[in-house]
């Protein structure tokens, strides 16, 4: 029987990065993976969507051509090739997580992993055949999956999860999307984009919930402008075939509504991967679909581990990386290593408009009783996001008034999910407005409504 110092289960975001900081630590290491290098976010969702949604861009770029002065044919959608682009992509990076674990002389055994107690694994291949390791630390990052609902089963057919949209047989013409969050809102950008009508149902009275309020009311007016409907404060009862494909009955504030549409998306949230784990020879602790963790992902059970989805909330895929980081560092005594603070860390969703944010909204930092200064500032007032063409846009900044803490960043508009790490950086240095304020930021870039926002807090804004 083979034995390891670590052993992880489940080669996604938490589990990979977990495998190869292990063995940078000098820890024998072994990750076990019963289907994809690279978990879901890889293979069907962090990646792939976003090779989609650059599709999606330059097909916007380009119906918006004449704006640039430029004269260009209508865009014909080769879907075949749409898909076929986002699954290459998606097939190199998963190449190269087989390539950084030959590097890192990490172990890979294929596979499903189950806890048998005392340190051992039962790893069953696709043939059926089972081969027992032992770990002295075992860590679980086996991910999740979508949420369905048991009157809204997800068939493929007409109903679909992510994946199912993410590898369409044809372009629907009409969709249904359930749940506006950042998935939800990314298959509704991807596809009214691409040329399908879209509605979202949202059982809540806005989208984007867990964003600022004011960045979601500004989400909500640049997609209804590109045509997407949205039924608020609205549930859905069932959905059944119809002759043009699913009919979708509704019940609304109002009361009841039937929709027609080719398709109907669930995007209603994931629930942990926690089961056939072996888990019942453990003494870890599974609540609401989550392994129960401590700071240092630690279960209830010594030397068994869990990162990522299924310990919890916020479901991102850096989130799950950081985790494996202190997870291992913790492990093996690195000195500097300490828990991780959520409030620091950065969400993102890749619609047109992008929306970004961390930290506190504007509500949640009043409800915790701090007195707090708010700095706004308009991409209509940034040199370079008007030559850009995306002058719809907001950069919002909270900070506690006594302090000069920053407490939270939202932002709505082009390319925030990569401005946003700039203010991920702030919070984690502990940064104040002072030090923000007599930062040099380059010009011209958009990253400028970063310090304007600032400046605009404490009542120094230049530009407006």
């Amino acid at each position: 029987m083979q034995e390891f110092d670590v052993v992880v289960i489940g080669a996604g975001p938490g589990g990979y990065v977990a495998a190869i900081r292990a063995a940078q630590l000098g820890l024998k290491t072994a990750i076990v993976e019963k289907e994809h290098m690279g978990g879901v976010c890889l293979n069907w969702g962090c990646i792939p969507t976003k090779a989609l949604l650059r599709t999606a861009e330059v097909k916007h770029l380009i119906d918006h051509a004449h704006e640039f002065g430029l004269k260009v044919a209508k865009p014909e959608v080769m879907l075949d090739k749409v898909i076929e682009r986002s699954r290459q992509i998606a097939g190199q990076l998963a190449q190269g997580i087989k390539h950084l674990m030959k590097k890192n002389k990490i172990t890979v055994f294929e596979g499903h992993g189950k806890l048998k107690g005392n340190s051992l694994i039962s790893v069953e291949s696709k043939d059926k055949k089972a081969e027992d390791i032992k770990g002295k630390h075992i860590i679980l990052a086996t991910g999740a999956r979508a949420r369905t609902l048991s009157h809204l089963e997800a068939d493929g057919d007409l109903i679909w999860t992510a994946r199912h949209a993410m590898t369409p047989k044809t372009m629907p013409k009409s969709l249904v999307i359930i749940g506006s969050g950042a998935i939800g809102i990314e298959f509704a950008s991807f596809y009214r984009t691409m040329g399908a009508e879209v509605t979202v149902i949202e059982m809540l009275d806005r989208i984007l919930p867990q964003e600022d309020p004011e960045i979601s009311a500004l989400a909500l007016k640049a997609f209804e402008k590109q045509g997407i409907k949205f039924m608020l404060s609205t549930t859905v009862d069932k959905v059944e075939k119809s002759q043009t494909g699913a009919r979708i009955e509704a019940k609304t504030a109002k009361g009841k509504e039937t929709l027609d549409a080719s398709n109907v998306i669930l995007a209603i949230g994931i629930i942990g991967n926690t089961e056939n784990l072996g888990l019942e020879h453990t003494k870890a602790k599974v609540e609401k679909n989550q392994i129960v963790t401590n700071e240092w992902c630690q279960t209830a059970e010594p030397g068994l581990y869990a990162i990522g989805d299924v310990a919890g909330a916020p479901w991102l895929a850096h989130k799950a990386s950081h985790e494996a980081i202190i997870c291992v560092e913790k492990i093996a005594n690195v000195a500097t290593v300490h828990p991780l603070d959520k409030s620091k860390i950065p969400g993102c969703t890749y619609s047109l408009p992008q929306i970004a944010s961390i930290g506190l909204t504007e509500e949640k930092a009043k409800a915790a009783g701090k007195e707090i200064k708010v700095g706004r500032f308009p991409y209509l007032g940034n040199g370079k996001a008007i030559a850009l063409g995306d002058s719809e846009g907001l950069v919002k900044t909270i900070f506690d008034a006594k302090t000069g803490e920053l407490l939270g960043a939202h932002m709505i508009g082009a390319e925030v999910t990569e401005l946003i790490q700039g203010f991920g950086i702030a919070k984690t240095l502990e940064t104040t407005e002072a030090e923000l304020m007599h930062t040099i930021f380059p010009h011209p870039t958009l990253s400028e409504m970063m310090h304007e926002s600032v400046l605009n807090a404490f009542g120094r804004t230049i530009h407006i």
